[in-house]
């Protein structure tokens, strides 16, 4: 589908914050993300805060979320993709993932990351590859206790 088909159907991207569901999200996040279990509401209100964030509404209602933790000059990182159960299967992560990609404010950077678990498929259409030099990539990984 593509912009015009999601917008007939009822469905928008923004990435104006006053529209943020905060308690959809964090329930989401919580109960139903592999990656983000055991993250406190405290801790997701300020990731939301200093992110740029992507949210998929129908109808005034959640239907998906991402953020993007960027400097909007060199790099990005998107993380917290997801969309609502009752919503998938129809291409809203792969409209959501090109919005975010051609956003005008992320235009030029030099380097786009993300992690998964089972979405290397979506994220390869729109370029992404595994890192090309593994070797040079270090971290410090702490988990979220529950």
């Amino acid at each position: 589908m593509n912009d015009n088909a999601f917008l007939q159907k009822g469905y928008k991207i923004s990435t104006d914050k006053s529209l943020i569901d905060f308690d959809r999200i964090y329930h989401f996040l919580e109960n139903e993300s592999y990656w983000a279990s055991g993250i406190t509401a405290e801790r997701l209100r300020k990731a939301i805060e200093n992110s740029m964030c992507f949210v998929i509404l129908k109808g005034g209602e959640l239907a998906g979320f991402t953020r993007v933790v960027t400097d909007k000059a060199t790099f990005a990182y998107i993380c917290d993709v997801f969309v609502v159960t009752e919503h998938r299967g129809i291409g809203l992560s792969k409209w959501l993932i090109q919005t975010i990609i051609q956003h005008p404010d992320l235009q030029g950077l030099r380097r786009w990351s993300l992690a998964t678990l089972d979405a290397h498929g979506l994220y390869e259409q729109f370029g992404f590859v595994p890192l090309s030099k593994p070797d040079r990539w270090m971290e410090i990984y702490t988990p979220y206790k529950k």
